[in-house]
């Protein structure tokens, strides 16, 4: 079984030796990329495009120009992990051997849900971005994949959701998906003016991009495990807490108050 966990990286990073475990510049058009790694603008790509698509630049090279049984996305900083969240994280990094038999029992792997509890993933979103993007990622979905709308309006009323863009698939699973979801996000680039929009809300693609996984999920219904994640660098959790609040009382972090 041929497996490629992508690790998406805009810039130099340690990286895993693990073979399994393919460093990918992603944005990588006019960058010199460190020794060993792939780019994201070779072959068929959109790598231009990350400043709006952020990592899923390296989905889809991955999608378009590589052929595995198994297909994995990550983060240079996030990795599915194992053992005990204690000692050296790096080694804690979860290899290929023990996420090829995870794979053995299901389709899909994924990081645990993040759950927002006062909030619904829908007004989550709405707090921290644009409540448009939504409305008009609903309005695609409606026209070129009805059969999916059902499975939207669930996915936007929980109150969890899996984040990240982070995942392993079997092949079927994987060309599947990434076929419905990039042109789901093509059409929406289509009709979103992001003219008015900050730098990190530009990153749009990205976002809405990991609330389409779940949607996904939810109507195909393969199965599915789910993994501890380990992030290598420090978390702020106070820091990201008083923020979460600030937007869902205040308004996003631009200090307007979004429509819903």
């Amino acid at each position: 079984m041929r497996m490629v966990v992508m690790v998406a990286a805009h810039k130099p990073y340690w990286m895993p030796e693990d073979a399994a475990y393919w460093p990918v510049l992603v944005g990588a058009a006019g960058k010199e990329a460190p020794p060993g790694w792939r780019r994201d603008d070779a072959g068929e790509n959109i790598s231009a495009r990350n400043a709006t698509f952020c990592e899923l630049t390296g989905h889809y090279w991955l999608w378009k120009n590589v052929e595995a049984d198994v297909y994995g996305l990550c983060h240079y900083r996030r990795y599915f992990a194992s053992g005990l969240p204690v000692g050296d994280k790096r080694r804690r990094i979860m290899p290929a051997e023990r996420l090829g038999r995870l794979m053995s029992g299901c389709a899909v792997l994924l990081p645990r849900k993040r759950h927002y509890w006062i909030e619904t993933n829908y007004s989550q979103y709405a707090h921290a971005h644009h409540a448009e993007d939504l409305r008009a990622a609903r309005r695609v979905i409606e026209q070129r994949h009805p059969a999916y709308l059902p499975a939207w309006e669930r996915v936007m009323r929980r109150r969890s959701g899996h984040r990240f863009n982070m995942f392993l698939m079997r092949r079927e699973a994987f060309l599947a998906y990434s076929a419905w979801l990039f042109d789901i996000l093509f059409e929406l680039e289509r009709r979103l003016d992001l003219s008015g929009y900050s730098a990190n809300d530009r990153r749009v693609f990205g976002f809405v991009g990991e609330r389409l996984l779940d949607v996904w999920l939810e109507h195909e219904r393969p199965a599915c495990r789910e993994c501890r994640v380990i992030n290598l660098e420090p978390q702020h959790w106070g820091k990201k807490i008083f923020r979460f609040l600030q937007r869902k009382f205040r308004g996003r972090g631009d200090g307007s108050k979004e429509r819903r």
